[in-house]
């Protein structure tokens, strides 16, 4: 049910009762008076000066940025013994950056966002590897329907599968943070281009045993892996038929 109430759009409960809306989240900590700080951090060269600006208007907007950003995208495989650690690193490697901002090309809070963002997907994706290495894959020979399967093309004639493989694998690596940008499809993203990337170590991985192992490396939901999975073949399959009209290879 829906009231019209000076021009405004209402939804109602069952009961008739306005539904409240939940408070939108704001951002107090990175605001304009850290921009304005930033902006005087470049312009002093003065170094004390400097310290003195970093100290009171920027750095508690950098650590909470670097928080929000690990939290958020559950950037959690880390080195470190303490997420509070890896914050630190984050923010000391924000702290490096200062001087190349350019204010013509936006916001400070969108421009330290995307370099800690793209600096937490590194180190993430470094230590991923690390953990990979240290597990030992599943295995289970009983099911036919192989991971090999997965990528099989049943034609006689068919084209270079390593090859398409390897083309994808490349792409994959290239376009993920713009294909999935909830956290959880990418932490999934992540772990099926670990595996891609892995393929040769692996002698027979039905897709069961793929898709727990995927869900226990992400603790992602069950309908995120799928959806991941079938955007992932979609790319596939367009790569592969570039590939057999001869398009940009």
């Amino acid at each position: 049910m829906i009231e019209i109430i000076e021009n405004e759009e209402v939804k109602l409960t069952k009961k008739g009762k306005p539904r409240k809306r939940k408070p939108k989240t704001k951002n107090n900590y990175f605001t304009e008076d850290t921009e304005e700080a930033i902006l005087k951090y470049r312009m002093s060269t003065n170094q004390a000066e400097r310290n003195k600006i970093y100290n009171d208007k920027i750095h508690y907007g950098f650590y909470k940025l670097a928080e929000n950003i690990i939290h958020t995208f559950k950037f959690y495989y880390t080195e470190v013994d303490k997420i509070e650690d890896l914050k630190y690193e984050v923010v000391s490697f924000l702290l490096q950056k200062l001087d190349l901002y350019d204010q013509s090309k936006g916001k400070a809070y969108s421009y330290f966002g995307t370099i800690a963002k793209r600096y937490l997907i590194i180190y993430n994706q470094k230590n991923y590897k690390k953990l990979v290495n240290k597990m030992e894959i599943p295995n289970n020979e009983e099911d036919d329907d192989s991971f090999k399967q997965a990528v099989t093309i049943s034609d006689e004639s068919e084209p270079d599968r390593f090859e398409i493989v390897e083309l994808m694998v490349k792409e994959l690596d290239e376009k993920l943070i713009d294909m999935f940008d909830k956290p959880e499809e990418l932490r999934v993203a992540f772990a099926i281009l670990e595996i891609f990337k892995k393929r040769e170590n692996i002698e027979i991985f039905n897709k069961k045993a793929l898709f727990i192992y995927i869900k226990e490396m992400t603790d992602a939901q069950s309908n995120t892996i799928t959806k991941v999975i079938k955007k992932i073949k979609t790319l596939y399959v367009q790569i592969l038929n570039r590939y057999i009209e001869n398009v940009d290879y």
